[in-house]
C-alpha cells in the first residue's frame, strides 16, 4: 500500500492505492478533503466479438450513505442512476475515451463509488480524477493520465475547486479537463459570462490540470503497472486497395459530397453491396466491409474539407444551414415552437404549473433539492429514419436535455417575478447534427410564445474541426451536420445571448485543442448565434408575449402574516383543502406567509383569494359578509364565512318582523349577507341580517 498527498486549491488531494479492490486492473481510493470516493477501472481480456468500436462503460454511483441519509422509496435501497449521476458518468467519459486506443476493442468499466461527501469537496470532480488515475496506473492501454478543475465566478473573482454551497450560487460552472498538452473537454454552465472572461477561466483550469497530470505521472511512475497487448481490430490495408480499385476516390466523393442526407445513406449503401457481392468468397474480408468503408467515406471527408475547404453539403466552411422557425404549431399547450436548421427539426412545448409541481432532486448536494425548471429532450428512431422501439431516455438523451436546461436557465425570470413551475420538452422530428443547439432555439421560442418574460434570448449552435499533421493545420466548420460530427474531430457546442455565454459542452475525438482552435470556435459560436437570433427567431418572436394562453392556469399572489398560515391551512390541512374543494385552484404557501393561487377560472381564484383574506383578518364593524348558515338554535344561527371562520346571528337580528323560530326565516345551507355588528360585552363578535340595506347588498355584489 502507497499513499501520495498533494495540495489542490488549498485541500489535500490524497491517493491510497494497494488497500482495496486489488483484484481490479486499476484502483484508488482517492480523497479530496474528506470527499472520499472508490475509483476503479477493469478490462476484459479479450475484445468483444462483432463491434467496430471501444465498448467503455463508465459508472458513478451516489451513495447515500455518503452524506448520512437512508433512501427514499420502500426498498431503501440506491435505485437507477439519477440525472446527475448520469451527467458525472458523461463528464468522466468524454475527456478519456479520446485517449484510449482507437483499435482497441475490449470491454473497459470505469468504476466511481461515492462513499463520502465533504461539502467543501464536490464528489463529482474527484470522480473525474480518480477514473483517470486508476486507468493510468492499471495494465489498460491509455494514453493519459489527464485531470480535471472546475471553476466559479462569485462576485467577479475565479474560484478554484468551488465548494458545493459556492457551486450553487457561483455565476460560472465550468469544468475543464487536460492532458499534459492541451485542453480535452469544456462543460460549463454561465449567467452570460462574456467570451473573453470565458476563455480566461478555461485556461486558468488547465494550468491548474498541469499541476494534478504532474502529481498522477509520479504516481504511475512509482506504482504503475505495464501496459498490456492487446488484440488490434484494424482494417487490411490489402482489402483497402482493393476497394479503391472497385471504387475509386472520384466515386466515392460523388456518393458522399450531397446535402440529403438520405441520399448519401442510399449511395453508402450501394457501395456496400456492391463490395459485399464482389469480396462474396472471402469471408475475411467481409467481416471488414462496414469498417472499410466508414474510414474511407472519413478520409475523404477530411481531405475534401482540410484541403480543399469543401463541405458535403457544398456550403462555405462558416455558413448555417437554411434556417426556419415558427410558433404556435401545437394547438391548447401553453406554449410552443418549432426550429429548422438544414434536416435538424425540434419542436418544443412548454407547460406551466404551481410551484408545488417542481420536481424533487433526491441527491447529495443538499443545495440541489428541487428543480423548478425543467428541459426535457426526446430522440425517437424516425428522426434519423430508423426503425426502434422506444425504450425511454438514455444518457444521450439526458445530456442533451440537461444542456438546453442549462443553456436557458440564467435567464429564466425568478419565482418572485414568474411563480410558476416550468416544463419545457423538446420532441425531435428529424436530426441531422446537433439537435440540441436546435433544442435551446426552438426552447427559448416556446417560453416566449407561453408569456415566460425570458431576461434575454438565448440561442445555440455547434462548431466542427478537422484538423491535419501539425497544430495549425485545421479547419473549423460552422454548424456541423451528423457527417462532419462522425468525419470530425469536435463538437464545440455554445449558447448564449448577445451579451455572452450561458453554456459551452465540448467534445472531441483527439488528443486535445490548442488555445488558438479554442478561441476561434468560441467566436465562430458566437458570430452564428447572432446570426440565428437575428434572421430566424426574432422574426418569428422577437420578445415574451405580455399574456399566457387562455389554456395555461393563472396565478395571483397575495401576502398574509406568517402568524396566521395555520389559520388558512387548518388541522391537518382540513381548511386550505376545504378551499381547494370548494374553489377548484390550487394554493401554495410559502413559510414566509406568501400565497400563490392558481386556477383557469379566474373568478374561482379570486373567491379563493377573498376565503383566505378573510380567514387571515379580523371581522371589521360595520362591514358586509356574506356567509352560509351551518347551524340552527332556538336563539339564532351559525354563519360559516370561510373554512373555519365563523359567526352567530341572534334570532333578534334576523329580521325586523318578530321572529318565533329561526326555522321560518332561515335553512340550512342558505347564503345569507350580513353586517357585522362588532363584539358585545362578552367580547364575541355578532352579526345583523336585517341591518344590511339593500344598497349594501347591490354594492357588495358588484364589488364581489
Amino acid at each position: 500500500m502507497k499513499t501520495f498527498t498533494m495540495d489542490v486549491a488549498g485541500r489535500e488531494l490524497k491517493a491510497t492505492i494497494g488497500k482495496v479492490a486489488a483484484q481490479a486492473n486499476g484502483a484508488v481510493f482517492l480523497q479530496y478533503g474528506e470527499t472520499t470516493l472508490l475509483c476503479t477501472a477493469t478490462a476484459s481480456d479479450k475484445p468483444r466479438d462483432g463491434i467496430d468500436f471501444f465498448p467503455l462503460s463508465v459508472e458513478y454511483e451516489e451513495k447515500f450513505y455518503s452524506v448520512g441519509k437512508i433512501p427514499g422509496g420502500f426498498n431503501k435501497r440506491e435505485g437507477k442512476a439519477s440525472e446527475n449521476a448520469v451527467l458525472t458518468s458523461r463528464v468522466i467519459d468524454r475527456p478519456m475515451r479520446p485517449l484510449f486506443p482507437k483499435d482497441y476493442r475490449n470491454d473497459v468499466t470505469l468504476n466511481n463509488m461515492v462513499m463520502a461527501v465533504d461539502p467543501a469537496c464536490r464528489p463529482e470532480l474527484v470522480a473525474m480524477l480518480g477514473a483517470s488515475l486508476a486507468t493510468s496506473i492499471s495494465d489498460i492501454p491509455f494514453d493519459g493520465p489527464c485531470a480535471s478543475t472546475q471553476v466559479g465566478l462569485i462576485n467577479g473573482e475565479f474560484i478554484i475547486n468551488p465548494s458545493q454551497e459556492q457551486w450553487a450560487v457561483s455565476d460560472l460552472k465550468l469544468t475543464v479537463a487536460s492532458t499534459a498538452k492541451k485542453v480535452i473537454m469544456i462543460e460549463a454552465g454561465a449567467n452570460v459570462v462574456p467570451e473573453a472572461k470565458m476563455i480566461e477561466a478555461i485556461y486558468m483550469a488547465h494550468d491548474e490540470n498541469q499541476k494534478i497530470i504532474e502529481f498522477f505521472n509520479k504516481i504511475v511512475a512509482e506504482v504503475g503497472k505495464a501496459k498490456s497487448e492487446y488484440e488490434s481490430y484494424v482494417v487490411p490495408e490489402e482489402l483497402f486497395a482493393a476497394i479503391k480499385e472497385i471504387i475509386p476516390p472520384e466515386e466515392m466523393e460523388k456518393a458522399v459530397f450531397t446535402d440529403e442526407k438520405q441520399v448519401r445513406e442510399e449511395n453508402i449503401k450501394n457501395i456496400k453491396a456492391t463490395l459485399e457481392e464482389k469480396f462474396a468468397d472471402n469471408e475475411e474480408w467481409l467481416g471488414f466491409i462496414d469498417d472499410a468503408v466508414y474510414q474511407y467515406q472519413k478520409k475523404t471527408v477530411r481531405k475534401m474539407i482540410l484541403k480543399d475547404h469543401k463541405r458535403p453539403d457544398g456550403r462555405a466552411i462558416d455558413q448555417i444551414r437554411p434556417l426556419a422557425a415558427e410558433i404556435d404549431l401545437i394547438p391548447r399547450v401553453h406554449g410552443s415552437a418549432m426550429f429548422t436548421r438544414g434536416q435538424t427539426q425540434i419542436c418544443d412545448v412548454v407547460t406551466l404549473a404551481p410551484l408545488s409541481e417542481a420536481q424533487k432532486v433526491d441527491g447529495l448536494d443538499p443545495y440541489v433539492t428541487s428543480k423548478r425548471y425543467i428541459h426535457q429532450y426526446n430522440f425517437p428512431a424516425y428522426s434519423v429514419g430508423e426503425t426502434k422501439v422506444s425504450r425511454g431516455p438514455g444518457r444521450r438523451e439526458i445530456g442533451h436535455g440537461a444542456l438546453a436546461e442549462r443553456a436557458l436557465i440564467p435567464v429564466l425570470p425568478s419565482e418572485d417575478e414568474f411563480p410558476y413551475s416550468i416544463r419545457a420538452v423538446s420532441e425531435t422530428f428529424e436530426s441531422n447534427g446537433s439537435t440540441s443547439m436546435a433544442s435551446t432555439c426552438a426552447s427559448c421560442m416556446s417560453l416566449m410564445a407561453a408569456g415566460v418574460p425570458l431576461k434575454a434570448m438565448v440561442a445555440g449552435i455547434s462548431c466542427g474541426l478537422v484538423t491535419g499533421d501539425t497544430d495549425d493545420d485545421y479547419v473549423l466548420l460552422t454548424d456541423i451536420q451528423g457527417l462532419e460530427d462522425f468525419f470530425g474531430d469536435m463538437d464545440f457546442k455554445v449558447t448564449g445571448t448577445t451579451e455572452g455565454i450561458t453554456a459551452i459542452q465540448m467534445d472531441i475525438k483527439i488528443h486535445g485543442l490548442t488555445r488558438e482552435i479554442v478561441e476561434g470556435a468560441i467566436e465562430r459560436c458566437r458570430q452564428a448565434r447572432l446570426f440565428i437570433m437575428d434572421t430566424c427567431m426574432k422574426p418569428a418572436i422577437a420578445e415574451p408575449r405580455k399574456e399566457l394562453s387562455k389554456y395555461a392556469p393563472k396565478i395571483v399572489q397575495i401576502k398574509i402574516d406568517p402568524s396566521t398560515i395555520g389559520d388558512v391551512v387548518g388541522q391537518r390541512g382540513k381548511t386550505i383543502n376545504a378551499i381547494i374543494e370548494r374553489t377548484g385552484v390550487k394554493i401554495d404557501i410559502t413559510d414566509e406567509g406568501n400565497v400563490s393561487v392558481f386556477g383557469l377560472d379566474k373568478d374561482a381564484i379570486n373567491e379563493a383569494i377573498r376565503i383566505i383574506k378573510l380567514i387571515t383578518s379580523e371581522f371589521e364593524e360595520g362591514k358586509i359578509y356574506e356567509g352560509t348558515v351551518i347551524a340552527i338554535k332556538e336563539f339564532g344561527a351559525f354563519i360559516e364565512f370561510a373554512p373555519g371562520k365563523e359567526g352567530m346571528v341572534h334570532i333578534s337580528k334576523i329580521s325586523n318582523e318578530r321572529v318565533n323560530r329561526v326555522e321560518d326565516y332561515l335553512t340550512l345551507g342558505d347564503t345569507v349577507k350580513t353586517k357585522c355588528l362588532g363584539k358585545d360585552k362578552m367580547g364575541r363578535i355578532n352579526f345583523s341580517i336585517k341591518d344590511v340595506t339593500p344598497e349594501e347588498a347591490k354594492a357588495y355584489d358588484e364589488a364581489k
